[in-house]
């Protein structure tokens, strides 16, 4: 079998030295000189990957902040406290009895964080060839969206990004991987690399394409006659490093997907997940 099982891309600078590197085959698409297809340049790719894509932001006139609240991702859930006083609501019997003044109890409503809590998110980057710009920043900006508002209520996020296909070659189907960390725990939120890494079709179409672009040339170009994969195109938690627990594994994007069609929607979608993961209460 051919070695198309890469090894884990630990950081984001490694990712972008393993992109950039010399390619062992001349006709690969990662440097093809279109640009409608892919979004960007080969050197815009390249640029945009290192100083971080605002422009996403920009042109849809909002930034991270008006996302989440639009969302309803809020940094703080609400949850009932009781306190004690002379006068209240209830009773405490054992407070009662014990002769203590202040035995009677309301419930008072307080905004807390529920902070502590390390996320790990693997997002798949393969899809069709057909998918188009706007539904790719959709949900980009949807997912950057929710991992920013994650890490503004003080938790730990991981963010890590996948490449994963079949190819078919001549002695049969065989499932290609690779894995990189877009953003580590604990580490300052670049908001301009999680948008490109997240929305950017050069991000696949460019830049992982220059991964495999780069490999022994054998497999280099069995994945270029693959047409850089077929679908499925799923991540499994199992690609990730050892020592990794309980990521999310986001689902890979389809043509059939209606949750991106728009931004409010993909906004929505994002505000469900959230929730799912015990971040927020709804």
């Amino acid at each position: 079998m051919l070695p198309t099982t890469l090894p884990p891309l630990l950081s984001w600078h490694e990712f972008l030295d393993a992109a950039t590197a010399r390619p062992s085959i001349g006709h690969g698409h990662s440097r093809r000189t279109d640009v409608e297809w892919p979004g960007a340049s080969w050197d815009e790719a390249v640029r945009l990957a290192v100083d971080g894509w605002p422009l996403a932001l920009e042109e849809a006139d909002v930034t991270i902040g008006q996302l989440r609240d639009s969302a309803g991702l809020s940094h703080a859930v609400t949850v009932l406290e009781p306190t004690w006083d002379v006068t209240g609501s209830e009773v405490d019997v054992g407070a009662y009895l014990a002769g203590v003044p202040e035995c009677m109890v309301d419930a008072v409503p307080r905004q807390v964080s529920r902070r502590g809590k390390v996320i790990t998110f693997l997002v798949p980057a393969s899809y069709s060839h057909r998918i188009g710009h706007d539904v790719i920043i959709n949900r980009g900006l949807a997912l950057a969206t929710l991992c920013a508002a994650i890490i503004d209520a003080g938790h730990s996020v991981e963010i890590w990004s996948g490449d994963a296909g079949v190819l078919h070659l001549p002695r049969g189907r065989q499932r290609y991987c690779a894995v990189a960390r877009v953003i580590s725990a604990g580490e300052p939120l670049d908001v301009g690399r999680l948008i490109f890494a997240m929305a950017h079709p050069a991000m696949l179409r460019r830049l992982w394409f220059g991964i495999w672009d780069a490999q022994p040339k054998e497999v280099a170009a069995a994945v270029f006659a693959s047409n850089y994969g077929l679908p499925p195109y799923t991540c499994h938690a199992t690609d990730l490093p050892d020592g990794i627990t309980e990521p999310y594994v986001f689902p890979y994007l389809t043509e059939e997907d209606r949750q991106w069609d728009d931004l409010p929607t993909a906004l929505s979608w994002g505000r469900q997940v959230f929730g799912d993961l015990g971040l927020i209460q709804g």
